[in-house]
């Protein structure tokens, strides 16, 4: 009975063992819409700190070029889930793919337009941008959104400025200095870096902090989140719950750590070179961080007011915002983590 009772106890100690590995190698692929930028940071530092592995998940981060190609993979069945915009949610939305927004990591865009150096003198302002060519991160990305709707806003065609992909890292610092393109909507650090050597560069409309984006939307409105298919946020409730905990443990400890702690977690390849710059531009952007990872329903309403105003497509659809997102995960991670963690 000893015998059989050990040969038991072995084969139930060796089950435990095989099922805790196999829930810490629980698979997911994130698409990121462009891994250097600030406005993502969460997702990468998540994965530094190494709070995917604590939440049972072996992510795999795939870097893209914007958020319309991150959207694509997840749609295409290549990712899982996609770590860029909301707006993505509220568009496809209107063509009747469901999307759901899991957890918030940017309480604002960041957004900003930027004039090429070479062309201060003859772009003063947004109509001044008619006929010309304006650099987004991708065609159908974020960045591309924000032009067309600024464009509606300032009374222009949201196609009448000719739109050319530069991604939002160094191809679009490049684009801009060599006189590619005329203006361009970018993120930090690329701004920060394009202003550290043009200290004259000319910004037409921003959205890094409270005060701008409220000043060009009239609210609040989220930027970047973790979001997948609802179809399989439904089927991957565990894994989903797992993200979110990874996601606002990571915003806890950002906001309990200053800016060069901060920066001394990031891949060394994200930072680059020039640490000052990067440090300052994080300086810059770590009040956009939510401390949450929680959907202020008002920013999503806003979200799908700027869409229904530049997309007759949108407008006509009768978007229930309601559907493309959900606090319930970040509501049952509230319990255990977030800023208490350190």
């Amino acid at each position: 009975m000893r015998k059989l009772f050990g040969r038991l106890a072995g084969t139930l100690l060796v089950l435990v063992l095989t099922s805790g590995f196999a829930a810490a190698q629980t698979r997911i692929t994130v698409a990121i819409g462009g891994g250097a930028c600030l406005c993502y940071l969460p997702t990468v530092l998540a994965k530094q700190l190494g709070e995917f592995d604590k939440a049972g998940l072996a992510v795999e981060l795939v870097d893209l070029k914007g958020g319309s190609d991150a959207l694509k993979a997840v749609l295409g069945g290549s990712a899982d889930v996609v770590s860029g915009y909301f707006d993505h949610c509220v568009n496809l939305a209107a063509k009747k793919q469901e999307l759901v927004a899991f957890v918030v990591y940017d309480r604002y865009p960041g957004l900003v337009l930027v004039v090429s150096p070479s062309h201060n003198g003859e772009i003063k302002s947004i109509k001044d941008l008619a006929g010309k060519k304006v650099g987004v991160s991708a065609p159908g990305s974020s960045t591309d959104f924000f032009l067309k709707y600024l464009l509606k806003k300032n009374g222009l065609d949201p196609t009448s400025a000719s739109v050319i992909g530069v991604g939002l890292g160094a191809t679009a610092v490049a684009a801009m200095e060599q006189g590619q393109i005329d203006a361009a909507v970018m993120l930090d650090p690329s701004v920060t870096v394009l202003q550290a050597g043009h200290p004259d560069l000319q910004i037409l409309s921003d959205t890094r902090t409270q005060k701008d984006t409220l000043s060009v939307f009239g609210g609040e409105y989220p930027g970047g989140a973790l979001y997948a298919t609802a179809s399989w946020v439904a089927t991957h409730e565990k894994e989903t719950q797992a993200l979110t905990n990874a996601i606002v443990n990571t915003l806890g400890w950002i906001h309990s750590h200053s800016a060069e702690d901060i920066m001394a977690k990031m891949p060394p390849e994200m930072v680059g070179k020039n640490k000052e710059q990067y440090l300052a531009a994080l300086k810059n952007t770590i009040p956009m961080y939510s401390e949450t990872g929680r959907m202020d329903p008002k920013g999503a309403d806003a979200v799908l007011a700027v869409f229904s105003e530049s997309s007759p497509e949108v407008a006509k659809a009768h978007v229930d915002v309601a559907k493309t997102f959900t606090n319930r995960f970040v509501e049952q991670a509230g319990k255990t983590t977030g800023m208490n963690a350190k």
